[in-house]
């Protein structure tokens, strides 16, 4: 005899493609500006760390003056030629190249559709892109509160990865989950999230330490 199989439901229908935890910041801010705002639909975008990315850039081209003529001379004489000792400078070369490369298509994009009342949040890699795609149904509050975040890396056993809190702005969802916005001061986020408050017609609960 067949076993009927149990059916479990939710008054709460769940629309959200995706993973928020691929959304989680890498450092411990973030920056996002409104690049569109208009009554259809309002955009965010963060266009990832440009001064490290830069930096990285201009020291690879200033050693591209080393590195060319020394490339040159391995080709001629081989490795076991005057320049075969000075290899890494190449080396070093795509390291930064590829450090930038990565640094520079950093960029996350986050698109509210006033019209579908649909959320999509972006984020796009030297490697693939991540996407997410939420209902404004599911959405029951923005918060404003605080993230720890490390510091730094620990070394030796040193107090660099202490943690501290970062002002965060995040979407608390049916499911329980919660989506990171943006991370930064708390006025701008403050700011920002009366006015997606208003868009997504959700409380904003600001909840940061005194």
């Amino acid at each position: 005899m067949l076993e009927t199989p149990i059916l479990y439901y939710s008054d709460t229908p769940i629309f959200m493609q995706g993973n928020p935890s691929e959304f989680e910041a890498i450092g411990s801010r973030l920056g996002l500006r409104i690049a569109r705002d208009s009554a259809e639909v309002l955009i965010l975008t963060w266009h990832g760390p440009r001064f490290p990315a830069f930096l990285c850039l201009g020291i690879a081209l200033a050693l591209l003056f080393l590195s060319v003529p020394i490339v040159e001379a391995i080709r001629q004489r081989g490795l076991t030629g005057p320049a075969g000792s000075l290899w890494y400078f190449p080396m070093m070369n795509l390291i930064l190249l590829g450090i930038s490369a990565f640094l520079l298509s950093l960029r996350r994009n986050i698109l509210f559709d006033n019209k579908e009342r649909r959320i999509t949040l972006q984020k796009r890699t030297l490697f693939r892109p991540h996407k997410l795609t939420l209902d404004y149904d599911e959405v029951t509050a923005v918060r404003l509160g605080a993230d720890e975040v490390y510091r730094g890396f620990a070394v030796a056993g040193s107090s660099a990865a202490e943690r501290f809190p970062v002002p965060s702005l995040r979407l608390f969802l049916t499911s329980g989950e919660t989506v990171l916005l943006d991370r930064g001061g708390a006025e701008r986020l403050r700011d920002l999230g009366s006015r997606l408050g208003a868009v997504l017609e959700k409380p904003l609960h600001v909840e940061l330490p005194r």
